[in-house]
């Protein structure tokens, strides 16, 4: 048993961790940028320690600002949350140097994973059905046409260090794949310092559908069903639900086993998501896999009653899984609050939350770091709040969702809500007609 995590995250994902751990009798440290420092896992924390000003790269990103406050707590883990170092293979082989034991896989395992070529060809080794395109990087502008001939297009150009769709191009035609290239390349290398380029078929009338799975250092695998991350603007994801409304069983027990394949093939040790895209015809292609919690674990919590952040921890206990594969018996769907104003290009939207009123009942959690008064600062993600919502039908699931938003309050800054009160009343969205496409022609009223 640990005897003290420190969170090296923020916001809400810092207090769930902190939560849990509480559970289950385990002292936790907050670290906080001073822009934080009035956050609630500053809080609700045992101890706090400020590691830095607001900027990331001077907290949050700091590791010997986050190791030398592991230090001085005597914390004898680190739980990295999702986002910042959560997938840095440094930082945990810098915790491993340290006898501090990162809450997550192992260097090897983050690295094998991180680069989308190494991890495609993994796959393939392991008989994971992936994304038809050409083999390694592209090394120039002509290799990258000659490609192109040959799949056929249209093609999607990807940042091999990439994510957030950053670095990635969709092409539907030759004549423009020239300006595809450069403005890819170049985007890629600001963004990863890596201008790595590969290239996939594009799958038209894509699904995003991940498989959530975990794995102990012993070899057991199991995944724990899916989730629809089909609802999506420019790649970030806004909605998340399980099951997908457009999964079948046979469909689920094939990318169940695929997605089992994917972590054996590292041996991996951890909670951790493997994400895949599916076309209309219901044929699947590994995306890739995160190698951490993610934002929507909540959604798969709900729907199995299995809390994945104690499963997380005592996995690094070197416990063995205690979950097993599942089929979801009920329906959640999770909305991410956002700061950010819907009627304005989604523009993010910092400042001082002066009213809160957060919405509750059954069937539904909130998952928020916070508070009237709370003042949103502008150096990190916009999400502030999570809004989950369970029941025994996705369609009660959806009036669940909007009677909890229509309760939902928030003033002094914009919010994503009306958006999600909208989407919720969508015919195309409730009958599950949808891909990752459909908020292009989405028009908020």
């Amino acid at each position: 048993m640990f005897k003290k995590i420190l969170i090296a995250n923020r916001g809400e994902i810092a207090l769930r961790v902190i939560r849990t751990a509480r559970e289950m009798g385990i002292k936790t440290v907050a670290v906080y940028s001073t822009a934080d420092r009035d956050s609630l896992h500053v809080k609700f924390a045992d101890e706090a320690v400020c590691i830095g000003r607001p900027q990331s790269a001077d907290s949050y990103l700091n590791i010997p600002h986050l190791m030398a406050a592991a230090e001085i707590t005597n914390a004898d883990a680190i739980h990295p949350g999702y986002g910042f170092l959560a997938e840095n293979a440094k930082f945990s082989q810098i915790c491993a140097d340290h006898d501090i034991k990162f809450i997550g896989p192992t260097p090897d395992m983050i690295n094998s994973m991180g680069d989308k070529v190494t991890a495609k060809e993994t796959m393939i080794r392991a008989g994971v059905p992936v994304v038809p395109g050409g083999e390694g990087l592209l090394q120039s502008f002509d290799h990258a046409l000659g490609v192109a001939r040959e799949i056929g297009y249209p093609i999607m150009m990807k940042a091999t260090a990439g994510g957030g769709g950053k670095g990635m191009r969709l092409v539907w035609e030759e004549s423009e794949m020239e300006r595809a290239y450069n403005s890819a390349k170049a985007e890629a290398a600001a963004s990863f310092k890596n201008d790595g380029l590969y290239m996939e078929k594009f799958v038209e009338e894509p699904r995003h559908i991940e498989i959530q799975i975990a794995g102990d250092q012993f070899g057991n695998v199991c995944h724990l069903s899916e989730r629809d991350c089909s609802i999506q603007r420019r790649h970030q994801k806004l909605v998340e639900e399980s099951p997908s409304p457009f999964m079948t069983d046979e469909l689920r027990a094939r990318m169940g086993e695929a997605a089992r394949k994917a972590a054996s093939a590292i041996n991996y040790e951890s909670v951790g998501t493997v994400e895949f895209l599916v076309d209309k015809h219901r044929n699947f292609y590994f995306m890739e896999m995160n190698t951490r919690i993610q934002v929507e674990h909540c959604v798969t919590e709900e729907v199995i009653n299995f809390d994945l952040i104690k499963e997380q921890i005592k996995i690094a206990m070197g416990e063995r899984i205690s979950g097993k594969d599942y089929i979801p018996e009920m329906h959640a769907i999770e909305c991410r609050i956002n700061a950010e104003d819907p009627y304005n290009d989604f523009r993010p939207s910092p400042g001082k939350i002066t009213v809160l009123h957060q919405p509750g009942g059954h069937g539904v959690r909130v998952d928020s770091h916070v508070y009237a008064g709370y003042v949103i600062p502008p150096y990190y993600d916009s999400m502030i709040g999570k809004l989950i919502t369970v029941a025994q039908t996705r369609q009660e699931a959806i009036q669940t969702m909007y009677r909890a938003l229509s309760e939902y309050v928030i003033e002094g800054v914009k919010t994503t809500i009306p958006f999600h009160l909208q989407l919720m009343q969508d015919e195309r969205f409730r009958s599950g007609d949808f891909n990752t496409k459909f908020l292009e022609g989405f028009t908020l009223k």
